[in-house]
């Protein structure tokens, strides 16, 4: 049992992190196939920025509704269906033929598609793995998001690569299949929960011999979300959502149109986020494990590490201001902190909300944390970074926009209360002062 325990679980993080490479393969083609859709097209960069934002909008309604089968059914038939409509969103798009089209194709079916692979892979994870167990095992799967960032990256870079009209069409179609083929994977090797094969989650502090396991509390929708900790931890991911969406859908622009970097050279600098974040994943991990142990407990732990995530995204960005076309010291330095930043923040508010609210609900309550934050962050952030451009001529503004967005992430996160009573711990004792 012990050795099928270890597989099964293996098997969950394997499953996630080839969902959160599809995943990211949309977010890290992106940034670098908008250049020529827009050439081909005729489009503004507003005009196709919108089909990412509208891709996130639905990307958030879909995460809800994953959140519910999660907690029910586990994630493989999830990732049957996220293959699918994620294949169909590239495939589809690469016939495109008119902003609506567009809009439809790339907005609907990707965006149901992405939303469902974030909530499904990432709450899988903290499902089987708790505690000290939590930051690396699920730094090893997200470690598929910066692998995708390389590959993908560097697949549509050298597929355009002298090429002109639309051969971006080519390299979405190929991106589709692939796409179906890592998610069927992902769904052959999904597991449902532990408690579902008479197991426990890593992580949870042995029972003693034949007593009955303690029943973790069953949260309802109204109840979870009349507590501050999950506001706290929503206003934390949505304030660094706002940012970092909005970095990645315009670095690249911003060194090959502000900077004058060529888009190989910029596209290559920004493959560097990646290359990095394959290492700054299950090492932050580790380290956030390790400041776990340290602490009073582990939503303590998990504050500290969410204190110190949108902090190494504000420096990021400094990084990038004080850059110079001369110079791509400061370009390779920023890249650096964004991954570690990137290590830290998407996995950590999930383990904070985990470590407040257990694993029995986590499903919904954090499908519909992530249709509030997605809905409104990565949604409005690409938004504002297309229309500073616009009226400004200019990427900078965007930068200094992410900058601000990141400091108040950091604030946000240091107001995380430590458990769902603290808040109203604290009303009860203000009202008999």
């Amino acid at each position: 049992m012990k050795s099928k325990r270890k597989y099964y679980g293996w098997s969950v993080v394997a499953a996630s992190w080839l969902a959160l490479f599809c995943l990211f393969g949309y977010r890290a083609t992106f940034s670098i196939l908008k250049v020529p859709m827009s050439a081909d097209m005729g489009w503004s960069q507003a005009e196709v920025t919108l089909g990412y934002s509208f891709m996130m909008m639905f990307y958030a309604l879909a995460a809800f509704g994953c959140g519910l089968i999660l907690d029910k059914w586990g994630t493989k038939p999830v990732y049957f269906i996220g293959a699918l409509l994620g294949a169909a969103g590239f495939y589809v798009t690469s016939y495109a033929d008119s902003l609506q089209f567009y809009y439809a194709s790339y907005g609907i079916l990707a965006g149901i598609a992405t939303g469902m692979l974030w909530v499904s892979s990432t709450i899988s994870v903290r499902k089987w793995y708790v505690g000290k167990s939590y930051a690396k095992m699920f730094g090893i799967a997200f470690a598929g998001a910066p692998m995708s960032q390389v590959i993908m990256s560097l697949f549509v870079k050298e597929s355009l690569a002298g090429a002109q009209g639309d051969a971006w069409r080519g390299a979405m179609q190929i991106l589709g299949i692939l796409t179906l083929i890592c998610l069927i994977v992902a769904a052959l090797l999904a597991k449902r929960n532990p408690e579902d094969y008479g197991m426990e989650a890593f992580g949870e502090a042995p029972q003693p011999a034949g007593a009955q396991p303690a029943k973790e509390r069953v949260w309802g929708i109204r109840e979870a979300f009349g507590t501050y900790p999950i506001w706290g931890a929503i206003l934390t991911f949505l304030t660094s959502m706002l940012a970092e969406f909005l970095v990645w859908t315009q670095v690249v622009s911003y060194w090959h149109a502000d900077l004058g970097m060529s888009l190989s050279k910029a596209t290559n600098l920004y493959v560097a986020i990646g290359v990095v974040g394959i290492f700054t994943m299950p090492i932050l991990g580790i380290i956030a494990d390790k400041v776990v142990q340290v602490s009073r407990c582990e939503s303590q732990g998990r504050k500290r590490m969410l204190i110190f995530g949108p902090w190494t995204g504000a420096v990021a960005c400094v990084f990038l201001l004080l850059q110079t076309p001369a110079s791509t010291v400061l370009g390779l330095l920023a890249c650096f902190v964004f991954a570690v930043y990137w290590a830290v923040v998407p996995g950590g508010v999930v383990g904070y909300s985990g470590a407040i609210y257990g694993r029995a609900t986590l499903g919904k309550i954090w499908g519909l944390a992530t249709l509030i934050v997605m809905g409104i962050g990565p949604f409005i952030g690409p938004l504002i970074g297309g229309y500073l451009k616009d009226i400004s001529g200019s990427y900078t503004y965007s930068i200094v926009f992410a900058l601000g967005a990141f400091v108040v992430s950091g604030l946000f996160a240091s107001s995380l209360p430590l458990s769902s009573e603290a808040v109203a711990a604290s009303k009860t004792e203000t009202s008999t002062v």
